[in-house]
């Protein structure tokens, strides 16, 4: 049986889709609340709980005589620090380069279990007959892109990164020897939290070949998911040649 959205939640949920698709930008005003509520079909009081609770996780922004506006550059860098190799690499003084191995819009039959739990698509939405090949026909429901990262010329991580295509709708046009797939989602997605995990890992063969190392040699991996409105916006495993790489940070 679905599960019905509080109406509040819908507006959330509408206001934060026109803020990723770039319709609402930061500093812009939005709709008011008598606009919203008319929208909707709901009350005001409805509205002001949705806009209260955007606000206080500071994806808006209200002022007092003039009205609700994005605060999203602000939200962005408040809450979560996002680390970025390429600067990393760059403050270091070192080379950097980025190769796009692979980039392409998967729909829901292309998708694992894992990936189905990450980003919440219902398992039962999947034809039976559904096949893992692409149609012309089917909705992208996530981007997957796969790029190496160089450091003076020599492989020093390999990202696997999977973003909610509805989200961020523009993400798979990016050129990403060019920009930084963390930049680039920081700057057009609020993202609200995040976590992750590191593990030791041995290297399985495709691994090993894009990073330049031999077959089960020891790798660190990141694996982070980031959020919004509760949702994941984009999932990462980031594979670090253990011999090459470290994690650091301090307390």
């Amino acid at each position: 049986m679905t599960k019905t959205i509080p109406a509040y939640q819908r507006i959330k949920n509408a206001i934060l889709d026109n803020i990723h698709s770039g319709k609402w930008q930061a500093g812009n005003a939005i709709s008011t609340e008598m606009a919203l509520a008319e929208e909707f079909g709901v009350s005001r009081m409805t509205v002001n709980r949705a806009l209260k609770e955007l606000s206080e996780e500071r994806v808006l922004e209200r002022r007092q005589g003039s009205g609700t506006f994005v605060a999203q550059q602000q939200f962005n860098h408040t809450f979560v620090e996002v680390r970025n190799i390429a600067q990393d690499l760059k403050s270091a003084n070192r080379d950097y380069e980025a190769k796009v191995v692979s980039k392409r819009a998967v729909t829901a039959a292309m998708l694992d279990n894992e990936l189905r739990r990450k980003f919440g698509i219902d398992e039962k939405s999947v034809p039976a007959n559904a096949s893992a090949q692409t149609d012309a026909n089917d909705e992208a429901v996530l981007y997957e892109v796969k790029i190496i990262h160089f450091a003076d010329g020599q492989p020093i991580q390999f990202e696997e990164r999977w973003v909610d295509a509805k989200k961020v709708p523009k993400f798979i046009d990016q050129d990403f020897s060019v920009v930084n797939t963390s930049d680039y989602l920081i700057a057009k997605s609020p993202l609200e939290s995040g976590s992750y995990t590191i593990r030791a890992l041995a290297a399985p063969d495709e691994i090993a070949e894009f990073l330049q190392i031999a077959p089960q040699s020891p790798t660190l991996v990141l694996r982070r998911q980031t959020y919004s409105a509760g949702q994941v916006v984009t999932f990462v495993k980031m594979w670090h040649a253990g011999d090459r790489y470290q994690f650091s940070g301090e307390l």
